[in-house]
């Protein structure tokens, strides 16, 4: 029965820095169009596409959908959840499906309109090599096997820099020695794709990584070719429909001047979009006056549509390539005013208001104790997180009404790339010892909302008192390419994102690069034009940042009067169950009655937070006692817990108690213990001993008026 399950299976391996990764076909999924199962080490992801057997009609973009899925039984786990079983995405797997869509997207031929469905299963996890990369090539080797028209195939491959040499395709390991994580996708002979977290580094060494990144990447390419055609696979034939050309030559005569007007209205949405609904009137009001029999008079509104959006493009790539001047007037190089405002929400504990032009975000910092970390419930190692960043972009931003059903891809996306901007400045919990969270609120969007995130968090987090090393700031490239002519356009607006060929985000202080997300929507472009696009980068984001430190210097000195004020307290381990006390009773009252909140790590380190410093204080005294060790000759101040005929047992510390013998109870002989102290008195007594069982043996003898004074200063709670 073995023997048949894996009759046709199919094999071939790739070496990336001494390590390999095979792809096999014919054994798993054989009802899809196409799959492939890959695995590098114990880590295996099953990769399957599925093409509709119709064409979507009436409508003018390519129907993809990409799912990426980690199930915990990859690594052994049952899910933590009541149901026991997973239930939505996590952000993590959003990301690795945005990973794979954005390279393999723009190769689909144009004019291709078949639903298309990418499904990615990570299977095993070893969680020491990532899957994310492994996702990406086994969707490029699905699609090639399914011989879809795509202009493929593509290769996807990580980078890091382990002491100062680039590692390709690291473990988690290397990756958290790294000062570099970055994701590249492409072809044998472009970049299509770059997704990069970094700790300030500067350009010239991230191009180096990423042309590493290339080499490797010609070399998947090369083995997916040979091993498709080892297959057999035959890619499908598509012809796009032709170009209708009469309908462009009324556009462009009827429409050319609204459509020019309307871009130079690029800041005021209504005006714009009021001057194209006009200039597509004067287009259907030509149509009307064709005769009925005529071709035109069948032209859909979608498609009506699309040909306006194309020679909208074509007229804003014209103008930018021909004079150097974009639609609403700024050199190539130029970028929007910007305005800088911090400690505007009253009550949080800081904000960061960062308007560019027409797009405005708010961003929100809260500060909170180590109980407060997200916990992760993944596959990948990582556990848990300290650093959130959560962005929103609500319907009023580009005055639409759109209803509040929780973040989608895109809006996890981009907080994704802000949260990761701003890690790298971060301090450590060390230097820190706060959980933080900051929530974007895009206002207004007119391009490049993510940036505008990454330059209020960092407002947001100095105003809260977190001591940021650097500022840092964010800025969205655009590129306009026609043949041999390019134009690197800094701050794009939404007009020039959507007709033009890249969207490039860069963030980075004055000393480096923190991130970096590049999407195309053209067949890939060269390590020349990201060299380029790189340095005009810098020198805005240098612009960006002189904005925002001539608010805000450096990270205020002090925490706002609203965050919780952390106390850091170091006891030994084997005092943490005294700390908790049987069944937490004992942690319990301390938090009752002080209000503070209290987490203690394994190693003795305990964080006692508190809005009210008295209430940390008190908290942080009372564990202090809790763990105080009893010593020989020491004088303490404690209350009479139990009477016996031979003497009383007095509690000097929490829980600690040691016996008043009735011959060390005064100066004098007492014939009844009740004769010289009561249950619940306080007293001041001395440690006589400690015996060889560990017994405290006290004496109520010789002890001064200054030891009783300082003694009874010190009272344990009651």
């Amino acid at each position: 029965m073995q023997a048949e399950l894996t009759t046709g299976i199919q094999e071939t391996t790739i070496q990336i820095d001494g390590k390999t990764i095979s792809l096999a076909t014919g054994r798993l999924a054989k009802q899809a169009s196409g799959a492939c199962e890959v695995r590098c080490g114990d880590t295996m992801v099953l990769v399957t596409c599925v093409e509709s057997k119709n064409v979507r009609e009436g409508i003018d973009y390519f129907p993809l959908l990409v799912d990426y899925e980690e199930k915990l039984y990859a690594v052994g786990r049952v899910p933590g959840s009541f149901t026991r079983r997973e239930s939505k995405p996590t952000d993590k797997a959003i990301l690795t499906s945005r990973l794979i869509d954005r390279p393999i997207r723009p190769l689909f031929q144009e004019g291709y309109r078949q639903d298309v469905m990418i499904h990615a299963i990570c299977l095993s996890a070893d969680q020491e090599n990532p899957p994310d990369t492994l996702a990406m090539l086994g969707a490029s080797m699905a699609i090639g096997i399914a011989g879809l028209p795509f202009n493929g195939p593509i290769g996807a491959v990580r980078v890091a820099r382990v002491n100062g040499k680039l590692v390709a395709n690291p473990t988690f390991e290397q990756i958290e020695e790294s000062d570099i994580d970055l994701v590249v996708a492409g072809t044998e002979s472009s970049i299509m794709m770059v997704e990069a977290g970094m700790k300030l580094i500067p350009e010239k060494d991230v191009l180096a990584a990423i042309d590493y990144a290339h080499q490797n990447i010609k070399h998947q390419v090369e083995t997916q070719k040979q091993f498709l055609e080892q297959l057999g696979i035959k890619k499908k034939e598509f012809v796009a429909p032709a170009a209708n050309e009469e309908l462009k030559a009324i556009i462009a005569e009827h429409a050319t001047q609204k459509l020019k007007a309307s871009m130079h209205c690029i800041t005021d949405k209504a005006t714009r979009q009021a001057l194209v609904d006009e200039a597509e009137a004067a287009v259907v009001e030509t149509i009307a006056a064709l005769p009925e029999d005529h071709q035109l008079r069948q032209v859909s509104s979608s498609q009506l549509s699309e040909y306006l959006e194309l020679h909208e493009a074509t007229l804003m790539r014209s103008q930018v390539l021909d004079t150097g001047v974009r639609a609403d007037g700024r050199k190539c190089d130029e970028i929007r005013p910007i305005t800088v405002q911090v400690g505007v929400v009253p009550r949080v504990h800081g904000t960061g208001l960062f308007t560019r032009g027409t797009t405005q975000v708010l961003s929100l910092a809260t500060l909170g104790t180590s109980g407060d970390a997200q916990r992760l419930d993944s596959i990948d190692p990582q556990k848990e997180r300290r650093y959130m960043h959560h962005y929103n972009f609500p319907g009023f931003s580009v005055g639409e009404v759109k209803p509040n059903r929780g973040p989608g891809r895109r809006e996890i996306g981009h907080g994704a790339l802000a949260e990761r901007a701003i890690m790298p400045v971060l301090p450590t919990a060390e230097e820190f010892p706060y959980v933080m969270r900051v929530v974007s609120e895009v206002l207004e969007s007119n391009g490049s909302t993510s940036m505008a995130s990454t330059c209020g968090s960092s407002l947001a987090l100095a105003d809260a008192g977190v001591p940021l090393k650097h500022t840092v700031g964010g800025i969205a490239m655009g590129l306009i390419l026609e043949e041999d002519r390019f134009a690197i356009l800094s701050d794009i607006q939404g007009l020039e994102d959507f007709l033009g060929d890249m969207d490039f985000k860069v963030t980075g202080s004055r000393d480096g690069i923190t991130a970096l997300q590049m999407d195309i929507k053209i067949e890939g472009i060269s390590l020349e034009i990201m060299r380029v696009a790189l340095e005009q980068a810098r020198r805005g984001r240098m612009h960006i940042i002189d904005k925002m430190e001539a608010v805000l210097p450096a990270p205020r000195t002090q925490l706002s009067r609203w965050a919780p004020r952390i106390i850091t307290l170091q006891i030994h381990p084997e005092d943490i169950g005294t700390v908790i006390g049987p069944g937490g009773k004992m942690i319990r009252r301390i938090i009752e009655e002080t209000g503070a909140t209290i987490d203690i790590e394994d190693s003795g380190i305990v964080l006692i937070g508190s809005v009210d410093s008295v209430g940390g204080e008190a908290a942080r005294d009372w564990i202090s006692r809790l763990v105080k060790r009893i010593e020989a000759g020491g004088i303490y101040s404690g209350r009479v817990t139990r009477i016996i005929p031979m003497g009383a047992f007095v509690e000097l510390l929490p829980g600690k108690e040691g016996m008043v013998h009735i011959s060390q109870l005064e100066n004098r002989r007492v014939e009844k213990v009740e004769d010289s102290v009561a249950i619940g008195q306080q007293v001041v007594v001395k440690v006589k001993e400690i015996d060889e069982r560990g017994r405290v043996n006290l004496t109520m003898k010789g002890v001064s008026a200054e030891e009783r004074a300082a003694a009874e200063g010190q009272n344990p709670p009651a």
